[in-house]
C-alpha cells in the first residue's frame, strides 16, 4: 500500500536525540534507537542528497527509476546472482554470517507502521538506510561490534551530512574512552569519517550494477582507503576486554 502524502521535514530535536542516545548506549543491539536519532537530527538530509542525485545523468536515471532497494535486496534470485568474489557475494555471506536482512531493517525503520511514501525526498531517505549494510561491506567495518558501527556511521556522516550519524560516532567514542581510557577506539572513528570524506560519493552509485563488480575493483575504483587504525584498535581493545 503507498500513499502520495509528502512528509514535513523533520526540525532537529535535540532532547529526543539525547533521549534515544542513551538507550542505543546501553543496549547496542537496539537498532530503533538509530532511527530515533535520524529522525530528530538529520533535517533536510534526505533532500540535500536527492538533489545533489539529479545533477548527474546517472543519478537522474537512478531517480526517475525510483527502485526500493530493500524489496530488490530481499529477493533471493537476485542475492543467489553474485559470482564469487564480487561485493554481491560478500553481501550475500554477510546476510548469512549476521541473520540480518534489507527487510529486517527496514520494518525497524518503519517507527510508526506507516505505508510507503511516494515521496523522492522519502525514497532517498529509505535508499540510504538500505545500502547501510553493503557499506559495512564495502568498508570492512564490522556490523556485530560497536567499534564497527562508530567506524562505519563516521564514515555514512561524512558521505550523507547527516548530523545523526555524527551524534551516534561522538556518543559511542566518548564512552569507549570513559571506559577503557584509551583514545583508540576514537581515532579508528576519525578515520572512517576521513575515509567517508575521501570516497567517492557512495550515494549515487547503482546498487544493482555495484554488487556485481569485484570487491577489490570496486574499492579501488570508489577510492575506499584501508581501515588501518580500525584494525589495530580491535586488537587493543579485544586486549582490554580479555
Amino acid at each position: 500500500m503507498t500513499t502520495s502524502a509528502s512528509p514535513t521535514p523533520y526540525k532537529r530535536d535535540f532532547p529526543t536525540a539525547f533521549g534515544a542516545i542513551r538507550k542505543l548506549l546501553a543496549d547496542g543491539n537496539d537498532t530503533t534507537q538509530v532511527f530515533i536519532i535520524m529522525r530528530a537530527l538529520n533535517g533536510p538530509v534526505p533532500r540535500h542528497n536527492y538533489a545533489r542525485l539529479m545533477q548527474t545523468p546517472a543519478g537522474r536515471k537512478l531517480a526517475y527509476r525510483r527502485v526500493e532497494l530493500a524489496e530488490r535486496f530481499s529477493d533471493p534470485a537476485f542475492i543467489a546472482s553474485f559470482a564469487p568474489g564480487t561485493v554481491g557475494a560478500e553481501y550475500r555471506a554477510f546476510l548469512e554470517r549476521t541473520g540480518y536482512s534489507a527487510a529486517g531493517l527496514a520494518d525497524i525503520s518503519n517507527l510508526n507502521r506507516e505505508p510507503l511514501v511516494e515521496d523522492p525526498y522519502a525514497w532517498s531517505a529509505r535508499r540510504t538506510r538500505d545500502v547501510h549494510d553493503i557499506w559495512h561491506v564495502l568498508t570492512g567495518y564490522k556490523a556485530d561490534e560497536s567499534l564497527g558501527e562508530a567506524a562505519l556511521v563516521a564514515f555514512s556522516f561524512a558521505q550523507s551530512g547527516g548530523l545523526g550519524w555524527a551524534f551516534i560516532a561522538l556518543a559511542a567514542s566518548l564512552k569507549s574512552l570513559r571506559v577503557t581510557g584509551n583514545a583508540v577506539f576514537a581515532r579508528a572513528v576519525i578515520e572512517g569519517w576521513r575515509n567517508g570524506r575521501k570516497a567517492s560519493w557512495l550515494l549515487g552509485e547503482d546498487y544493482e550494477v555495484l554488487l556485481h563488480e569485484p570487491l577489490r575493483a570496486a574499492r579501488e575504483r570508489l577510492g575506499i582507503a584501508s581501515p588501518v587504525r580500525y584494525v589495530s584498535a580491535q586488537s587493543v581493545l579485544a586486549e582490554h576486554l580479555a
